[in-house]
Formats: C-alpha cells, sequence, structure tokens
C-alpha cells in the first residue's frame, strides 16, 4: 500500500524538522547565530491518467490528469541571515556589526573563514584573536602599553598609550552575493563555497556594509516564541502521518482477514 510509504516520508521530514527547530533552541543564546529553517519539496508523482492526450473515440483531450504524489523529501536547511538585536556588555573588545558584512577570521591551517561573532579578546602578543584563539583579519596587534581600545564605527582601532592615540589597524568587513550558500565550520564560523559567490572586501559603514558598533554583541535572530509554535505544529504533522499509518495498517489487515 503506498499510503505507507508516503506517510513515512512525511514522519522522516518532520522529524528533521523537528532536529533543526532544536537546533535554533539550543543556540538562542549563541552570539550572531543565525535561525535556520527546514525546506521542503514534493517527491516524484505517478501517473494515473495523462492529462493533454487523446479522449476515447479521439474526440478533444483528457483536460484533467490522474497524478498521485509519492511522498515528500528534504531540499535545504536555509539559514535565516537576519539581525540580530545588539546587546551591550561594556567589553571593549566585544565588537558588533550592525548590517551586512563579516569579520575574517584566519581558521586552521590559515584558511580565511568567516564570522558574525565579535566577541574579541588579544592573546600573549597582543594579537586580536577571537575565544578560540583565531587571528583576525586584518591583523591587529595592540602594543604592550595599551590602557584602553577604541574602536569607531568605520572599524578604525586605537590604542592609547601613555595617554595618547594611536592608530593600531582597521578593520574590513566582506560581503557575499549568497549568504546562504556559505558552509557553516562550528564555532560561529563559516566558509566560503561556489553558492556563496567570492567575498568582497568593503569599510564598515561604505554603502552595502554595516557598521560597528564597540561594546555590543549581536544576539541571536532566534525567537524563542516563534520556534515553540513552529514545534507544535511539526509535532502535529508527525503525529498526523503517523495515524495515516495507522490508518493503512488497519486496511491492509480488513483486506488479510478477509482473505482468510
Amino acid at each position: 500500500m503506498r499510503a505507507l510509504a508516503i506517510a513515512a516520508t512525511g514522519m522522516n521530514a518532520q522529524e528533521t524538522n523537528v532536529e533543526v527547530i532544536a537546533n535554533n533552541i539550543a543556540n538562542v543564546n549563541t552570539t550572531g547565530y543565525k535561525r535556520a529553517r527546514a525546506e521542503f519539496t514534493d517527491l516524484l508523482y505517478q501517473v494515473e491518467r495523462a492529462q493533454g492526450v487523446a479522449a476515447q473515440g479521439a474526440e478533444g483531450v483528457v483536460p484533467e490528469g490522474a497524478q498521485l504524489g509519492l511522498g515528500v523529501r528534504l531540499a535545504a536547511i536555509r539559514n535565516v541571515h537576519l539581525q540580530g538585536s545588539l546587546r551591550e556588555t561594556g567589553n571593549k573588545l566585544d565588537l558588533a556589526i550592525n548590517g551586512q558584512g563579516w569579520f575574517q577570521i584566519q581558521g586552521p591551517g590559515g584558511d580565511t573563514l568567516y564570522s558574525r561573532d565579535g566577541a574579541f579578546n588579544t592573546n600573549a602578543q597582543g594579537q586580536l584573536v577571537t575565544l578560540d584563539g583565531f587571528l583576525v583579519e586584518p591583523n591587529i596587534t595592540m602594543p604592550a602599553n595599551t590602557t584602553e581600545v577604541v574602536v569607531n564605527s568605520s572599524g578604525e582601532v586605537f590604542a592609547r598609550v601613555e595617554n595618547e592615540l594611536q592608530t593600531v589597524g582597521n578593520l574590513s568587513l566582506v560581503t557575499f552575493a549568497n549568504d546562504a550558500g556559505l558552509h557553516a565550520e562550528g564555532g560561529n564560523l563559516f566558509r566560503e563555497t561556489v553558492a556563496s559567490g567570492a567575498p568582497v572586501a568593503g569599510i564598515p559603514g561604505d554603502p552595502g556594509y554595516g557598521v560597528i558598533h564597540q561594546g555590543y554583541l549581536e544576539d541571536s535572530n532566534v525567537d524563542p516564541i516563534k520556534e515553540i509554535s513552529e514545534l507544535i505544529s511539526a509535532q502535529r504533522a508527525y503525529e498526523m502521518n503517523s495515524k495515516v499509518i495507522s490508518a493503512a495498517d488497519e486496511m491492509a489487515s480488513v483486506v488479510s482477514k478477509g482473505i482468510r
């Protein structure tokens, strides 16, 4: 009975949907996290009667056919790159992007990765690094006797040394033609792909690029209330597919009992 297989694809789809929602809820407090959404498409159709073919007696054509869908499949898990709210931390090395753009991070092996997480710190050499110790690009090094760090909205970084501000570097941002095409590496890091397009570097505040806010972090854009409502909807859809399987099993049982 095809209903069993069709309903099984529906249960698999809703199981994936719940897993995506669970990951969103788990990362509700992750800095710069972008919520994900599962996208589904229907499977192939089995043609019982084709439309547009000659009718019986060759008078006219069949206006509507009969196509039976064979279920659903996962098409994509899309990251929704909407701006998260900015939260003030008071830490001078916390930087938030308000608008378009990504920080550039030197990942393992020297590869350039990208992140919206601006929770930075300095290492023993005074270099600006992520919480995992990866260097921020372009490299910025604070003098040993720095008493204060100032970052303006255009990404210029100043260090106060002996009551004088010294320019120590400029942060740049990159944008992509398709943010959803980036490959998530974990640790709030992303890698460019053919789907994302090549990164385009620019100055914070320029047209098409966000501005930098010092002493702030970008919160996750996950809405807990919306996620809970979608979780309930996914649970109900899973239950309905389960009931279809139960109904199909009962129908098959009636046939088998009739044969006996």
